[in-house]
């Protein structure tokens, strides 16, 4: 791993702790969290009213994302789903509530304080069927054909290993699983370095793939039935975007050593 990669891993790393720190601190204020996001295209304001009135404050507050992917993953009673980079636990809540109690949601983080918080949030919504993991978007803690849907908030594009994390993603997917994932996508004519023009790596505009980029690499993991649906726009030529895409139903089912998980690979944190 290069030394810019470490670095800007550790740059996104202390934002994303510094933000759970943040609606930690204010939840314990007189007048509970504010919004870590305040800019209208990321944050809670991309949810239903309904859906951040039935979660904890906190969870609300810790939102960063550029979407809601639990609303597009249709998600069904007794799935298991993993969201990528869970953060504060918002999209693990919701999807935990989608799928009921036969079903399971894990959230992948990489940071200690949003782990804690997202322990926090699901022990005040009261969700049982929810466990947390710590590690990398790269190199998912979980066994190979383990979860139906991967669901991710505009995290992918804050990863430095693009293939890794749609390798993984693969990898972790049962045969026919899918993905229903958020993320920043640049127009095909921006050049990489018109993209970090518009923004930094850590405010999810520089590291975007573009729409073709994207594609290619979901098939270059083996993914079909791709496609990606531009939303809202987040900087001049970049836009929000649902991203889906399927698993084949014929894929492989590989016996794997990761497949034994062991204790240093896993968080061992439950809600």
């Amino acid at each position: 791993m290069s030394e810019q990669t470490i670095d800007l891993r550790e740059t996104v790393r202390r934002r994303y702790a510094a933000a759970a720190v943040k609606v930690t601190e204010g939840g314990t204020a007189c007048c509970g969290p504010e919004p870590v996001e305040v800019d209208e295209n990321f944050g809670s304001t991309l949810y239903a009213a309904d859906e951040r009135a039935a979660l904890p404050a906190e969870a609300v507050a810790a939102s960063l994302g550029c979407g809601n992917p639990v609303s597009v993953a249709e998600l069904r009673e007794g799935e298991r789903v993993l969201d990528l980079g869970s953060g504060g636990g918002i999209d693990v809540l919701l999807s935990a509530r989608r799928v009921g109690p036969t079903g399971k949601a894990y959230g992948l983080d990489m940071t200690e304080e949003m782990l804690a918080l997202a322990l926090a949030n699901a022990a005040k919504a009261g969700a049982t069927n929810v466990e947390f993991l710590k590690g990398a978007v790269e190199a998912v803690p979980l066994p190979a054909n383990t979860v139906d849907v991967v669901i991710s908030n505009c995290v992918i594009n804050l990863s430095t290993d693009k293939p890794a994390v749609f390798a993984e993603t693969f990898r972790v997917l049962k045969p026919g699983g899918r993905i229903g994932v958020f993320d920043v996508v640049a127009e095909d004519s921006l050049t990489p370095e018109q993209r970090g023009e518009r923004g930094d790596h850590v405010g999810c505009i520089a590291g975007a793939l573009s729409f073709t980029e994207y594609q290619e690499g979901l098939r270059a993991a083996g993914f079909t039935d791709i496609s990606i649906t531009p939303t809202h726009a987040v900087a001049d030529g970049m836009r929000s975007a649902v991203v889906r895409a399927v698993k084949p139903a014929t894929a492989a089912v590989h016996s794997e050593a990761v497949e034994s998980e062991t204790d240093d690979a896993r968080c061992g944190c439950r809600g």
